[in-house]
């Protein structure tokens, strides 16, 4: 009995089984994933053991953000309390000085009592105490004429002619000013010489 030589009883020589079986056998690179791609697909260990470190990861800085946050807070109120110690401070330095005035008005009164005549003097001194009171808190006193009209330092309230002083020349001081050009409590009011016909 002869063997047929068609391809379908063609054996191969090293398996001795037909060759259409060879080719059921074989898969085409276009169909679908084969079992190591499915493999590739699902994590591995090290896979798993990355995102573990992340997951830490992402916990230590969250921690860390709400620790910033309540240094944050905590520095907040320190600063709110130290700012209000700092105002109290001022404002009692600022009231101790003014006892000494208080402390003349108080002598002038008494003597007023006694020497009516001297109401005069004591009043005068109390208010050079106050002047230099004020010149001590950083506050000096501002009255020059014949000084040059400063818009940062004067407040014109009326202009008159003069002829002997050049315009925009201070001639007369309503109230004096307090405090220098950084630092001004409240600038003179003045009268402020002008050009004729003006």
């Amino acid at each position: 009995m002869t063997m047929s030589s068609t391809p379908n009883s063609r054996r191969t020589e090293q398996t001795g089984q037909p060759a259409d079986r060879d080719r059921s056998v074989e898969r085409p690179e276009s169909a679908g994933q084969g079992p190591e791609q499915e493999k590739a697909a699902e994590p591995t260990g090290r896979d798993l053991g990355e995102v573990e470190r992340l997951r830490a990861r992402v916990e230590e800085l969250e921690d860390l953000w709400r620790r910033a946050l309540a240094d944050l807070d905590n520095l907040r109120k320190r600063m709110a309390r130290e700012l209000e110690t700092q105002r109290r401070a001022q404002r009692a330095e600022a009231t101790a000085a003014w006892l000494p005035v208080l402390d003349d008005l108080e002598r002038a009164l008494q003597h007023a009592e006694s020497d009516p005549a001297s109401v005069v003097e004591g009043i005068r001194s109390v208010r050079d105490r106050a002047v230099a009171t004020l010149r001590d808190l950083g506050y000096p006193r501002r009255d020059d004429l014949g000084v040059p009209f400063d818009p940062a330092r004067h407040s014109a309230v009326a202009v008159r002619t003069d002829s002997d002083v050049p315009p925009g020349t201070v001639v007369e001081v309503h109230q004096p000013g307090y405090g220098d050009d950084e630092n001004q409590l409240r600038p003179a009011l003045v009268s402020v010489s002008g050009k004729a016909g003006d």
